[in-house]
């Protein structure tokens, strides 16, 4: 038989493949609350217009208040048959209100209800992803006000470059976490135009309200050109760029704990909430969450690189092909939702091991940028010169086996007969972190500032 929806053209019905590939309801249909809170602005609109009645309109609300009810009830049965979302609504509301429920689709096309619908959903997928980020944040900045004097080694190259404090490398994501929000807000802000009402391309020669419609729905205004308004998904490439930035930041954290969690490092301890064993050795405390979290990104970028690829030559306004933007962008929001909640809850529950990383701060010669400025401060040494000398000191400690604090003031002096010892003040890596004051370095009184001011601003 032929689909009831648009079958007037078809003597027969699909085959059963082309029924499979084309049906879309077993990943759009968590688009229900969008469609029917759609319809109901739209029918609304229909009614003030006089485009049909409002008894009519009345029914339709009605009726589809009973259909949103049944599908979060569990009472709803989908149909592939149907297609698509829009038409297991329409299909079901015509079984509950009869032939009202025919026009519901005046003046309106699958094409600008399903941009409407997926518009909707990414704009509420925003706002749920600020949210996890904004407690992601609240629980770095509170682990960074307490260990605000905590001193770690910081990297580079993965070798220990100068002494910090973790409460600073706390803030370091917290700081990332909130361009992630902004590049959220920011696509929010593009993405909050309608589509409705743009019908099938060309716009409709019934007499709507754009403006009403777009407003019951909370968009700002509806979109300015019909064909734009079908063929555009930029609001999803939007998403899922931004989602695919923030995962990289996920993963960056999600790298370090694997890392300091090691037998190696030790520098933090997960508890049994966050980490797995083994099925052979007993002794394995896993970091599987976030190895999982690390692992997040490629589905992410993969979703946004699907899209691009989809929409990359597309002429307008809307072909079948994008309907492959929603499984991706499903997927995506899902698993960075996930990793989001994932890390928020490591990080709550991680214990660094103070100790193992003051020791470690202060191994590799951690301080020798402090000598090298104390040369430049103290002695009026250029720069250049007093990298030598600290590099030449290093050198002799490494020969001795020992680090900068355990030369001797006489072997300091046969490379550098000014030195006094006064030098041995700034080679701790407690002064070193107490020295760093500069705004935005890692000095204990800027970090508890900064975490004071997150928390403010985050509570």
């Amino acid at each position: 038989m032929t689909n009831k929806m648009w079958g007037g053209r078809f003597k027969s019905g699909p085959d059963a493949i082309m029924q499979e590939i084309n049906a879309s309801i077993g990943f759009d249909k968590r688009l229900y609350a969008q469609d029917i809170a759609g319809s109901k602005a739209h029918a609304a609109m229909l009614a003030q217009q006089g485009i049909i009645s409002k008894s009519d309109a009345k029914e339709i609300t009605r009726g589809l208040d009973q259909v949103q009810a049944e599908i979060e009830g569990g009472q709803f049965t989908f149909s592939t048959a149907l297609e698509d979302i829009h038409m297991n609504v329409e299909q079901r509301l015509k079984d509950i209100i009869g032939e009202p429920a025919g026009r519901l689709h005046t003046a309106r096309s699958r094409n600008d209800q399903i941009a409407t619908d997926f518009r909707l959903y990414i704009r509420d997928a925003v706002e749920h992803l600020d949210g996890q980020l904004k407690g992601l944040q609240l629980a770095l900045a509170e682990k960074a006000e307490s260990h605000a004097k905590t001193i770690m080694p910081g990297f580079t190259h993965l070798q220990v470059a100068q002494p910090i404090t973790f409460g600073h490398h706390c803030l370091a994501y917290v700081e990332m976490l909130a361009r992630d929000r902004s590049r959220l807000a920011d696509a929010r802000v593009r993405m909050n135009e309608s589509p409705l009402g743009a019908a099938a391309l060309a716009g409709t020669s019934f007499p709507i309200d754009r403006t009403m419609t777009a407003r019951a729905l909370g968009f700002d205004r509806p979109m300015r050109n019909s064909l734009d308004a079908v063929a555009d998904r930029d609001f999803v490439l939007e998403l899922l760029s931004a989602a695919a930035i923030c995962a990289t930041h996920l993963s960056r954290l999600a790298e370090e704990i694997v890392i300091w969690s090691t037998t190696q490092f030790r520098f933090v301890k997960l508890s049994d909430k966050f980490t797995t064993g083994s099925s052979i050795m007993p002794q394995k405390r896993n970091a599987d969450a976030a190895e999982l979290v690390r692992a997040k990104p490629g589905r992410i970028l993969g979703a946004l690189t699907s899209l691009l690829v989809v929409m990359k030559g597309l002429p307008l306004t809307y072909s079948k092909d994008m309907q492959e933007d929603k499984e991706p962008a499903f997927d995506a929001i899902d698993n960075l939702s996930l990793a989001i909640a994932a890390m928020a809850g490591m990080v709550r529950d991680l214990v660094p091991n103070a100790e193992v990383m003051r020791l470690a701060a202060a191994s590799g010669f951690s301080t020798a940028t402090d000598l090298a400025d104390w040369l430049v401060r103290t002695l009026k040494m250029p720069f250049r010169e007093a990298h030598h000398v600290a590099g030449a000191l290093v050198a002799l400690a490494e020969k001795q086996g020992c680090d900068l604090p355990e030369l001797k003031l006489e072997d300091m002096q046969k490379i550098e007969k000014r030195i006094t010892r006064d030098v041995y003040k700034v080679l701790t890596v407690e002064a070193s972190v107490a020295s760093r004051t500069s705004f935005g370095g890692t000095a204990p009184a800027n970090v508890a500032r900064q975490a004071r001011r997150w928390l403010k601003l985050l509570k």
